[in-house]
């Protein structure tokens, strides 16, 4: 086997359809296009979710609810996730971005209770729930709220 000698199996790759060649070629002249009409111009053709002039189904559905700009979003992160730090560690939304448990820092996180926590840590955080902040004290670690 050579490497210049390699081709792709018979039949896996089609001749692709060269219109505008000629009336001999089966692609000329209207190019498959047929004749006159929207769709034979260059450019022809509606728009995605066009429907004939139809009211379209996005205006006929009614309008529901409403987007708060002044929403908050936070990264949830659960306590059992935090087993993965060391002893004594200083977690704050640096260290888990560089952890891989948040994404992207999008500056807001929140930790959450769930699972058990086994090392003592110091956890830097927009908000806690009752039982996350609980569980990290029984561990014999602290929290502070940004």
């Amino acid at each position: 086997m050579r490497l210049h000698k390699l081709q792709p199996v018979p039949g896996s790759r089609p001749n692709r359809k060269r219109v505008g060649r000629g009336t001999s070629s089966g692609h000329g002249k209207t190019s498959g296009r047929g004749h006159k009409g929207q769709n034979s111009r260059s450019g022809g053709g509606v728009r995605p979710a066009f429907e004939g002039g139809q009211t379209p189904l996005f205006k006929r559905l009614p309008k529901r609810g409403f987007t708060n700009i002044n929403r908050l979003e936070y990264d949830v992160i659960n306590v059992k996730q935090l087993n993965c730090f060391k002893e004594g560690t200083r977690v704050n939304s640096n260290q888990l971005v560089k952890e891989g448990l948040v994404k992207k820092n999008h500056g807001l996180i929140k930790i959450l209770g769930d699972g058990e926590l086994n090392v003592k840590l110091t956890v830097v955080a927009n908000r806690f729930s009752k039982s996350a902040e609980k569980r990290i004290l029984d561990a014999g670690g602290t929290i502070e709220v940004i």
